[in-house]
């Protein structure tokens, strides 16, 4: 392993600096070098290299010559950033950038050399001349071939690899753990047809090291049916050194030895002496293919072609060629590592894949029993089964390594050895095989992939990865080599670990996919990195350390990396995780304004979602090296000048802050920037310098100037690499519909996200510009999602619906108030969502929406899943298309919401897939209209028999929404679909809701929602509703009681999790015997006027999460009777409370977040001790011009301390607050705020030593 890390990874990191090297020759050809100034330079180098030869055994020359690498590196980085600094500026003060450029290459050469007179001293024995060494070793690799092809010329005709399976053990189906569904769908996949045609059908079997690919493989060939089936069965280990005739000799012995062993073969075969069999003879080689092909074309038969591992090897291809004979319905296993490995296209046969992944943890620990125990002794089994099922995680769902931990557990069963087991390293633990294999596979990876799979360890273990952000990252690091395309190749590079199975699909589906990698593959990452990437959560800091990455924190103070001062040579900084939106998180300012400015060598920067960060540092364009800059999710409003000295910056990340209005003026010298993203900022104007960045690859905003010296949307022509998301704003400013034109979108083929956004508030709408600009829009047809807003044309062009767009998923269009109807949208084929909002003038949906392609059997919109019509204050008629027998057949999710004056037919044909429906806001639906076409009049139903007809034929059915139907009374008779999950109702006051005893026909209804609704109901019954686990009841006006039936069963009430009861003024009490929910975890009860008494606490003996408030009839509220179990309390205004004895919290020990809410509330609980878990303590609303000191004592854990609402407050204890606090929070405090001011406020001494101070949500400290 240690070799493995040391030499390949230094020496990849030589040559890449090599190709740095010739690349800044070539990119600045006016810098005049001396050519033997960079002979010697490339010779020191590969001196490097050499040194990494004679010392590959010794790990301190090579951390040596390793630091030496990144520090020529480091010097070279600077000589090129001096370089662009100074073409930069020539560009714009017409200087000459060459003296110093050269003095810096002399220093580089010089420090080169200093580096390597440093290593030789230090190490003088072990430094040889380098010709006799060089010869030695060339003398020895000599010998390693001849012996090589000594051993290969000694073994012709002999079978390579491991035996095949028929010949071993047979693999009991008792050994094989977790594998039933696999092996389910692989056995069908080879005992049936399944309407295919093709002759021979191909399985391969993928997934990572030791994952049990072979031993599946191995149970299906040995398989009673199987055999039955398959005539001719053969097994062939594929070795990495791949030779056609060694697998077929392989094949055929496997194939003979079982079936054909008294088979008379062609006697030329057999007389083949040795040197007719030499491997290069043609002639053996046709006899083998004519045995072989002699055998398998009449039988049908099975073969498994075992762990290959080339995908793109010529003989792999030629040998799936010759395989494709046989009778219909023979089956070839091929199991694989690398996804990619299948057969040729030539082949023309039906191909399967199927993913093994890792075992689920009880798995794990029966596989790892079985071999510790093997005797089955039940009373040692007991005694370490606890100890054991946390071993078996280590194993991280990996058979080969739950069998080896299991036969090293074997050696000693007693608890001492078993907890050494427990506290060690897994790769220390056991030298098992899957170790090997992830190393062996390791080592056929590239040096650039070599790198890339490194940096993935700066990622924690369950990281979900996303592809463009690792693929942006290792950009920026500079692990690729020059390309011209580096996103592409970055991205080849990813997909071949993904490919490989060092990194894994998370999810499949139509959005972004998620990847992540396994443990032990990390632990492999995390080994081959170890010497210059940590994660500073997790690891100890090292001298020599370049890459840093961490997790953010909700309140991150400078302590956490105080650390980090002196250290030289950091190149990453990375606040985890990157994509990941999070609620609240702060920084130190120390750590921005003083800490990183220091790290002048860093590449990539990352401080996404702090909220503290408000500004960013003029000191910013002293990190010239920078490449990567991410501050999304910030509360930055503009970046300072000096970022624009960042002449290395290629991602510039500032989507999500909100406040962000004003990108630098001179942006476009930023030479090299290749991603800007400024999505969902406030930008209402960029620099018209955007247009100098012709290199952009992704531009995620355009903002369209009003002003005639601005931005034009003629200048989007520039931009001809662009790809990704592209949000064009502020369409109106466009005065020569010619200049949309000149965008060129329509060449934009890698825009897979659009959006074109016509100002909403403009007071002057020329709908024939808007037309004209639009109709020049027409994006490329590789477009998958597109948004129109703001549109002022009275209809849309041709481009939009027509069918050569599709490849288009989503649609969005919005807020097209001039629009009179929509556009033919049924001939987008692919067309999953579609969402039509706030189209004011839209009156009647027909036949023009669905289009029509000229066959009487057309189906419009055949894969659409998600449809969606918001805010149509004036539609009123819905047409359906006539002649299809299903409306929209893939529809899973139907939404309309304000459509006021709706009352044609919703689809009465809705495909039995939907699962999701939402009517808010449609109140005419009370009345359906049907044209009889004989007697040419409207036929009038009510809303309950549409809503009855509507229900009948949707037996999918998972969600139900409907809100604001004051007519509707009652439910259909037939009740709702009892497939429904999720069931909201509100605002609809006079509908009645089911009686109790109708409500166990509901068994999948797992959250119910009752809002401003069913006024007749005065009591709701828990225990009705067999699996309900959420109930969240408002403003039900006449509710007065909360019961459990009688006969519920203990499991019927244990699914219960949360219940809010908010706003409901006539609910009296719970059942007096309490709520039998152990599982019950929040309850929420607020603004009940005549609520008098609580669930009896006893009884909820799981619950976390309490909140109280607004309760003035309360009769009683016991403190130290509430459930032990709290974590997290609120209380506010509420009636009686007590104490059993003398005022105490110390029963609520785990209680870690106190909320208290009005005066007396506060001075009430506030008297006794708190408990000592406290770490989130929140006072509102207190009367008192102090705070007593005494409510803090005890409070030893205490972390964040929130005052809010305190009108009267002045002064904070007198002594200094508590040394534990990370963050006070000071809210609506105007006689105390402006004494916690820094330096001038006299309370300041006492708060001082606080890391994290905000005043009404500003960041003081």
């Amino acid at each position: 392993m240690d070799s493995i890390k040391g030499e390949k990874h230094i020496s990849s990191s030589v040559q890449l600096l090599l190709n740095k090297l010739y690349d800044f020759v070539n990119n600045f050809p006016s810098t005049k070098l001396d050519v033997s100034l960079l002979e010697e330079i490339n010779t020191t180098l590969h001196t490097i290299q050499i040194q990494l030869v004679i010392n590959d055994d010794d790990d301190d020359v090579k951390d040596m010559l390793g630091y030496a690498v990144f520090e020529v590196d480091n010097l070279f980085d600077k000589i090129n950033t001096e370089a662009l600094c100074r073409e930069v500026q020539a560009q714009y003060q017409a200087l000459t950038p060459t003296s110093q450029v050269l003095k810096n290459i002399s220093y580089l050469f010089k420090r080169v050399n200093v580096l390597i007179t440093k290593v030789q001293r230090l190490f003088p024995s072990r430094f040889k001349r380098y010709d006799s060494v060089i010869t030695s070793k060339l003398q020895t690799l000599i010998e390693r071939f001849e012996s090589l092809l000594s051993s290969r010329n000694g073994q012709k005709g002999v079978r390579i690899g491991n035996p095949s399976p028929c010949c071993s053990a047979v693999v009991d189906k008792t050994s094989i753990y977790g594998r039933d569904n696999d092996i389910n769908k692989l056995k069908h996949l080879l005992l049936y047809n399944d309407s295919d045609d093709s002759k021979t059908r191909t399985i391969s079997i993928v997934g990572m090291a030791g994952i049990g690919k072979t031993a599946l493989a191995n149970f299906l060939y040995n398989d009673p049916d199987v055999k039955d089936k398959f005539g001719v069965r053969g097994w062939a280990r594929v070795p990495a050194n791949f030779v056609v005739i060694r697998v077929l000799e392989t094949i055929l012995e496997s194939i003979t030895s079982q079936t054909f062993s008294n088979l008379y073969l062609d006697s030329q075969l057999l007389k083949c002496n040795n040197t007719e069999r030499d491997d290069t003879s043609d002639v053996y080689l046709n006899l083998l293919l004519a045995t072989l092909q002699q055998i398998l074309n009449t039988n049908i038969f099975l073969l498994v072609l075992d762990d290959v591992r080339d995908a793109k090897f010529v003989g792999w291809l030629y040998l799936m060629n010759i395989l494709n004979v046989g009778e219909t319905g023979s089956r070839i296993i091929i199991t694989s590592q690398d996804e990619r490995v299948a057969p040729p296209p030539s082949m023309q046969t039906f191909h399967s894949v199927h993913y093994l992944r890792p075992l689920e943890s009880e798995d794990c620990w029966s596989l790892v029993a079985r071999h510790a125990f093997r005797a089955w002794n039940n009373q040692q089994q007991s005694d370490l089964e606890e100890i054991g099922r946390e071993i078996a995680k280590k194993c991280y769902g990996i058979p080969l390594a739950a069998i080896s931990l299991g036969d090293f557990l074997h050696l000693d069963l007693s608890p001492s050895y078993w907890n050494y087991a427990l506290e060690s390293d897994i790769w220390e633990l056991v030298d098992y095989d899957v170790h090997r294999a992830l190393q062996l596979i390791y080592s056929y990876l590239s040096t650039p992939l070599k790198r890339c799979f490194a940096f993935c360890s700066i990622f924690p273990k369950k990281s979900i990865l996303k592809k463009i952000v690792v693929v942006q990252l290792w950009i920026a690091e500079g692990l690729l080599e020059s390309f011209a395309d580096q996103e592409k190749v970055a991205e080849e590079y990813f997909d071949e670990l993904v490919s490989r199975s060092l990194i894994h699909q998370q999810s499949i589906g139509d959005g972004e996919a998620n990847f992540e990698m396994h443990d032990l593959v990390h632990d492999l990452a995390t080994k081959v990195s170890s010497s210059y990437c940590i994660r500073l959560d997790e690891q100890n800091l090292l001298e020599r350390i370049h890459n840093i990455s961490y997790n953010r924190g909700p309140y991150d103070s400078f302590s956490k990396f105080d650390k980090l001062y002196g250290v030289k040579g950091i190149r990453t900084f990375l606040a985890l995780p990157i994509q990941k939106q999070l609620p609240f998180c702060l920084l130190s300012n120390k750590v921005v304004h003083g800490l990183l400015p220091t790290m002048k060598q860093l590449r990539m920067l990352s401080l996404s979602n702090y909220k503290s960060i408000t500004e960013v540092p003029k000191t910013i364009g002293n990190l010239l090296h920078l490449r990567y800059l991410n501050l999304s999710h910030t509360k930055i409003e503009r970046l300072p000048s000096e970022t624009c000295k960042l002449y290395n910056l290629q991602f510039l990340l500032l989507s999500g802050c909100k406040r962000f209005t004003e990108l630098p003026q001179d942006i476009g010298k930023l030479v090299n920037l290749r991603h800007l993203d400024v999505s969902d900022t406030a930008l209402s104007e960029m620099p018209v310098q955007i247009a100098k960045l012709e290199n952009l690859h992704t531009l995620s905003d355009f903002v369209i100037s009003k002003h005639n010296g601005g931005l034009k949307v003629a200048e989007l022509g520039k931009f001809p690499h662009l790809h990704g998301k592209l949000y064009i704003s502020q369409l109106q400013n466009v005065n020569d519909p010619s200049e949309a034109f000149q965008a060129n979108l329509n060449t934009k083929e890698r825009i897979h996200e659009l959006a074109l956004e016509w100002d909403c508030g403009s007071t002057f709408l020329d709908s024939q510009a808007h037309s004209a600009v639009l109709k020049h829009l027409q994006p490329s047809t590789n477009l998958k999602s597109l948004t129109i807003k703001g549109y002022g044309g009275t209809s849309f062009p041709n481009w939009l619906g027509d069918n050569v767009f599709g490849n288009m998923l989503y649609l969005r269009i919005s807020n097209c108030v001039n629009c009179l109807w929509l556009p033919s949208l049924g001939q987008l084929g692919n067309l999953k969502e579609l969402v039509i909002d706030s189209l004011l003038s839209i009156k009647s949906v027909g036949t023009e929406f669905y289009g029509n392609d000229g066959h009487p059997s057309f189906q419009p919109f055949p894969s659409l899943e998600t449809l969606h019509f918001e805010d149509m204050p004036e539609w009123e008629e819905w047409s359906m298309v006539e002649g299809t027998t299903t409306q929209f057949p893939s529809l899973k999710s139907l939404l309309l919401s304000k459509c006021p004056k709706l009352r044609g037919n919703i689809p009465d044909k809705l495909p039995s897939c939907l699962t999701k429906l939402e009517l808010i806001g449609c109140p005419l639906l009370v009345n359906s209209r049907y044209s009889d076409h004989n007697i040419n009049c409207i036929i009038m139903f009510p809303l309950l028999d549409v809503f009855s007809q509507l229900m009948l034929p949707l037996n999918s059915l998972r969600q139900f929404t409907i809100d604001g139907f004051q007519s509707l009374m009652s439910f259909p008779t037939e009740g709702l679909p009892k497939t429904l999950k999720v069931l909201i109702i509100s605002n609809c006051q006079n509908l009645e809701f089911h009686s109790h005893e109708y409500l166990h026909n509901y068994t999948s209804l797992e959250e119910l929602k009752i809002s401003y609704s069913c006024n007749s109901m005065i009591s709701f019954t828990l225990g009705a509703l067999p699996i309900l686990k959420s109930l969240f009841m408002e403003g039900c006006k006449n509710l007065k009681s909360i019961l459990a039936v009688e006969d519920a069963s203990q499991k019927s009430l244990s699914f219960l999790r949360s219940i809010k009861i908010w706003d409901c003024n006539e609910l009296e009490s719970f059942p007096p015997g309490g709520l039998a929910t152990p599982n019950l975890i929040y309850i929420a009860l607020w603004k009940c006027q005549k609520l008098h008494s609580l669930p009896k606490p006893d009884t909820l003996t799981g619950l976390q999460v309490m909140e109280i408030d607004n309760l003035p009839n309360l009769q009683s509220f016991v403190i130290n009777d509430l459930p032990t179990s709290l974590r997290e309390l609120t209380i506010g205004s509420v009636g009686g409370f007590l104490w059993n004895t003398d005022p105490t919290w110390e029963l609520l020990n785990c209680l870690v977040v106190l909320r208290i809410k009005g005066g007396d509330t506060v001075n009430t609980f506030m008297e006794p001790l708190l408990p000592a878990s406290l770490m989130t303590l929140c006072i509102s609303g207190l009367d008192d011009t102090r705070f007593d000191g005494k409510w803090l004592q005890h409070l030893p854990s205490l972390q964040n301390l929130e005052i809010v609402n305190a009108p009267k407050l002045k002064s904070l204890p007198k002594k200094e607050l508590l040394s534990s606090l990370s963050v006070l929070n000071v809210t609506c405090c105007p006689l105390l705020e402006g004494s916690l001011r820094k330096k001038r406020g006299k309370e300041w001494h006492k708060i001082s030593h606080i890391p994290f101070i905000i005043i009404n949500d500003e960041l003081i400290k």
